[in-house]
């Protein structure tokens, strides 16, 4: 049986198109949420919320982008 290391090196030669699939598939695979140690999913459970009643506290992906690399 190859180890994952193997396997990877392997998927790692596959065509993009076939890697993106691969991960597709072993993605889908997985539950919904594997952990939330950090409460992460509660978190953005709340900021959909927020959107959801306020639109307009969206920002735009310049707005975004400005904010990250002022």
């Amino acid at each position: 049986m190859q180890t994952l290391s193997e396997i990877e090196l392997e998927a790692m030669k596959l065509p993009e198109a076939e890697r993106a699939g691969l991960a597709s598939r072993l993605l889908g695979s997985l539950p919904a949420v594997l952990s939330d140690s950090d409460d992460g999913v509660a978190e953005a459970l709340r900021r959909d919320a927020e959107l959801e009643r306020d639109p307009t506290a969206a920002l735009t992906l310049e707005q975004l982008r400005r904010g990250v690399h002022p």
